[in-house]
Parts: C-alpha cells; structure tokens; sequence
C-alpha cells in the first residue's frame, strides 16, 4: 500500500522546516506540492514552477480551485501577493542559471552517492522527464521525499539505483516516513528518526550503508 495522507504531510512539513526566509524554492509534483501548506507564517518564500509561476502559494480548497491556474504537473494552486508569471524558457533560464535556493523532489530511488531516479519506471508511460533534470544539477540544495519502502517493502535508498537516473550525485537530503538522512561525501547519515521507528528498523529497511548521527534525534 502507498503512504497515507498523514504520512505524506508528516514528510512535507519536516521539508518545510528546510526553508529559509528569503529563498526561491522548486517544488515537484506530489509530496513537494504540500510543503506550502506547512510553511510558518514568518517565513516569505517565492516558490517556482517551471510551467512559468514564481510565487505559488498553498493548495487551494476544495471547490475554490481557479481552472486556469496549475503547476507544472497540472494540479490547482494558488499564488501569494507579488507573485509573476513568465513562459517556461524564462522558468528554465531561471533554473539553468542557478538561481533556485533549492529544489524539493519527489524520488523514487536514491543511491549511497546521492544519484536520484525519479522520472521513470521501465515499460511504464510517463510524459518525459520534464524539469527534474535541470532541476537536481542546477539548484543549490536538493531535497527528495519519498516513501522509505516500495509498496511491496522493498528498500528504495540503494547502493546502486537499478532505475534510469535523473542525475548523478545531486541529492543533499532524503526525508522520508521513517527517516531523515543527509548525504555526505563520507556516506549517508542518519539525522532523524520519524516516530515511531527505531534506528534498527530505518538500517533493516535501507540497503545502503548508514551511519547514525551522534545527534540522532526522533521526531
């Protein structure tokens, strides 16, 4: 079974907690579209969308949804005052000129090294690989959230990704529902642990190597 929906806003608000006052901030499609609806108030951020919005704001209520205003994987959003619109040769200049903050990620895989895959499951359709390319090469720091396990319990933080790549030693922090894990030059290290997980299960439920922080806290 997937992740609930207390799990996956659980995920999006500990990634909220990563923003910074004053930062430009890439959101992807799925969990990384809830993090603006946990965002503190005293936090003044403009989220980018590479469909051309700089400025997103939090998901609209049901039924108050503006049939014309979408992000780049065509769910309703809203925008905040001072927001702008662009096209999406503008959105992408902006994020091949690296001038995102940071850029939150879906992920279905990530490696020991910090290779993310996140585009495509072999024989699956999917429209192409999008922005993400871009995205996780050209954004200052990349954030992936995900679910810790595969739908059949199958670890998803690896050794090696068996999965196409989306680049190659991008990711800075997975966030997960069982953990939160930086990824160093010397390995991965686990920073936090998501009650009510213990570390033994986190290190059972990941392939990869991990090394557990002496300020390991749970959250």
């Amino acid at each position: 079974m997937g992740m609930g929906v207390d799990s996956r806003n659980r995920i999006a608000k500990r990634a909220a907690e990563e923003i910074k006052n004053g930062m430009i901030v890439n959101l992807g499609i799925g969990i990384p579209s809830l993090v603006p609806n946990h965002l503190p108030k005293d936090i003044e951020v403009m989220f980018q969308a590479e469909n051309g919005i700089l400025g997103l704001g939090k998901s609209p209520k049901k039924g108050e949804e503006n049939p014309t205003l979408c992000n780049a994987g065509g769910f309703p959003v809203t925008i905040v005052p001072g927001a702008s619109y662009f096209d999406s040769t503008i959105a992408f200049g902006m994020i091949r000129s690296g001038y995102l903050d940071m850029t939150i990620l879906g992920g279905l895989e990530v490696s020991k090294k910090g290779d993310l895959a996140n585009w495509i499951v072999p024989g699956k359709r999917v429209p192409g690989i999008g922005g993400a390319m871009e995205l996780a090469m050209k954004a200052k720091k990349v954030i992936v959230l995900m679910s810790h396990c595969t739908k059949t319990g199958e670890a998803k933080i690896l050794n090696t990704c068996h999965l196409p790549l989306t680049a190659k030693e991008c990711v800075h922090l997975i966030i997960t529902d069982m953990a939160v894990i930086e990824v160093t030059k010397e390995g991965l290290v686990l920073k936090e642990i998501m009650s009510p997980y213990t570390a033994e299960d986190v290190i059972g439920s990941t392939e990869a190597p991990l090394k557990v922080s002496s300020n390991l806290k749970i959250i």
